[in-house]
């Protein structure tokens, strides 16, 4: 048997988008529904308004509507935690005491993005969130979207605060993450589809997914497999599942693709998205459906 590491945020959290009515509304309805048809294929765990579930156009009324109703759906079978991520730290705080409010058992803090804040102010921001709340926090490491990257200085130093537990790596060097995780003693979640067993491997804790919302069971088998220390048959799963994570994610906008996704399979009423997210041309829609049909999941 596998021994694995402590997993305060599960072993498999799919990254849920968040459902909209046809007119662009908050869809709660559906938002339910998904979130019981996720814990159903696998999920320990669910983050809300993360970017997948397309945060920087939801506003607080709506995330704390669909929160409470998330919890109040499957919070007593999965953790389930919410997104409180900006580029304005007041505001970030904000959508942490909404969550903490509304139910949520923990937080995903990203890095702030676009003002490209000091390392020390990385810290500053984090810092001023967790004291904000009474919730375990994840921090989201994803310089390819925020253009700017945690530091090893960073991650040792906000290691010590009693309420930051864990670390979402998206950064796709799986040996810097399995070195900081040794280092700091943080549970460890893969932020990247393509790498989820790369990082069970390293010593991580689980994965924090967008191909889960409909490649959970696999990823369900996969996990369980490891934790048995059957890797081969974790590997083969992850050969199976690899054209639907091209499928979702190789144009780079896996929240259109996964929304699509569950759509597809009458999980959600509608596949729209805000804008600037657009929907996906007709091609990439046949390659998703091609790919979900090889896998018996359409």
């Amino acid at each position: 048997m596998t021994t694995h590491a402590t997993r305060t945020f599960g072993s498999l959290a799919p990254a849920m988008v968040t459902p909209f009515t046809e007119d662009g509304a908050l869809d709660v309805e559906s938002a339910v529904r998904l979130a019981r048809k996720l814990v159903q294929d696998g999920c320990d765990a669910i983050l809300l308004s993360g970017t997948t579930g397309e945060s920087p156009t939801t506003h607080q009324p709506e995330k704390n509507e669909l929160t409470a109703a998330v919890i109040e759906a499957v919070g007593k079978e999965v953790f389930v935690f919410c997104g409180a991520g900006s580029n304005d730290t007041a505001h970030a705080v904000r959508i942490a005491q909404g969550a903490q409010e509304n139910g949520a058992h923990g937080l995903l803090v990203v890095t702030p993005y676009y003002n490209r804040p000091s390392q020390e102010g990385v810290q500053a921001h984090v810092r001023a969130i967790a004291d904000a709340v009474d919730l375990p926090i994840m921090l989201y490491d994803i310089p390819g979207r925020t253009g700017l990257a945690l530091s090893d200085e960073t991650i040792d130093l906000l290691a010590h605060h009693p309420r930051i537990h864990a670390l979402k790596d998206a950064t796709g060097n799986v040996a810097q993450g399995a070195e900081r995780l040794r280092r700091t003693g943080l549970e460890w979640y893969s932020g990247d589809d393509g790498l989820n067993l790369a990082f069970l491997e390293a010593g991580g804790s689980g994965s924090v997914s967008v191909v889960a919302h409909v490649a959970a069971p696999y990823y369900r088998r996969m996990t369980d497999a490891f934790d048995r220390g059957e890797l081969e048959e974790a590997r083969e799963i992850i050969r199976q599942v690899q054209p639907l994570v091209d499928a979702i994610m190789g144009g780079g906008q896996g929240a259109v693709m996964a929304k699509w996704a569950v759509y597809l399979q009458g999980a959600i009423a509608s596949p729209t998205v805000r804008l600037p997210l657009v929907a996906p041309h007709d091609d990439e829609i046949e390659r998703l459906s091609n790919a979900m049909k090889a896998l018996g999941l359409l």
